[in-house]
């Protein structure tokens, strides 16, 4: 698990969707300036999704990095 934080920097609220390997899912709403961290696995997809006059829009992807392990 890595741990990633998001900051909504919009002033209207969005939905944030993690969606990881090992049934991993999370989904929340972040209201405008918000901050949420939490733990998800490595290359997990994160998707923000606004609201448009004609219903739901992708507004952000991004995929959580894997954690780059230091040699012994």
């Amino acid at each position: 698990m890595v741990e990633f934080s998001y900051q909504n920097k919009n002033e209207r609220m969005v939905v944030l969707r993690c969606i990881g390997t090992e049934q991993f899912y999370l989904e929340r709403v972040l209201f405008p300036f918000e901050l949420l961290a939490f733990k998800a696995p490595e290359g997990s997809r994160v998707e923000i999704w606004g609201h448009e006059h004609y219903g739901p829009k992708i507004e952000e992807r991004i995929r959580i990095p894997t954690e780059k392990k230091s040699p012994l």
